[in-house]
């Protein structure tokens, strides 16, 4: 596509893709368990949240967390601790599962019967870029309606599927400005 940036930052420029950004934010929207998963209470709400129901345990395995059902139990009677590599097997699991879980939610919401959500385009930072090369780029809004390609996107952590469905659905509706809000600071909505 035209416009998107291949050397992004050589002036001093600093920011973020947009479909980062949105996957930021629609991660704080999911409600994910804030105690780190180092902690005791925070491994217990992990492991609890994927093994309640028949449903999460398979959607669990099927995100990767692979131990036997003896092993789940020594973790939740603390009789054994996880290694590191089931911590962060257990962590990328326990996205997985929620980013499923609430994604008809976060869908429903952001959608709105077709109303569609309001996003705010905060444009990147250039205060280290030199005067001469500065551009004037300014805050934007913009009321997103199909929301559906982007969220599947990020259910599936699929970056390369989000930055596109991002593009395509949301950011070209900006007009012929569209390329200037490639890289953003931040992006703000709410479901």
């Amino acid at each position: 596509m035209p416009e998107r940036n291949i050397e992004f930052g050589t002036y001093g420029a600093r920011g973020i893709k947009g479909h980062e950004a949105v996957a930021r934010r629609l991660d704080a929207l999911a409600g994910f368990v804030a105690t780190p998963i180092t902690a005791r209470r925070g491994l217990l709400a992990r492991l609890h949240y994927l093994t309640r129901t028949d449903h999460a345990r398979q959607a669990a395995r099927e995100a990767g967390l692979t131990v036997t059902d003896r092993t789940l139990k020594a973790w939740l009677d603390g009789k054994r601790s996880p290694s590191r590599k089931n911590l962060a097997r257990i962590q990328t699991a326990y996205r997985m599962v929620r980013r499923q879980n609430v994604a008809r939610y976060l869908l429903a919401r952001l959608n709105r019967e077709g109303r569609g959500t309001r996003v705010e385009f905060h444009p990147l930072n250039q205060s280290q870029v030199g005067r001469p090369r500065q551009r004037v780029v300014s805050y934007r809004t913009l009321n997103v309606r199909h929301w559906d390609r982007i969220v599947e996107a990020w259910t599936n952590d699929d970056e390369e599927a989000m930055d596109e469905a991002w593009v395509r659905d949301a950011v070209v509706d900006l007009g012929s400005e569209w390329g200037q809000y490639e890289y953003v600071t931040n992006i703000g909505f709410a479901a």
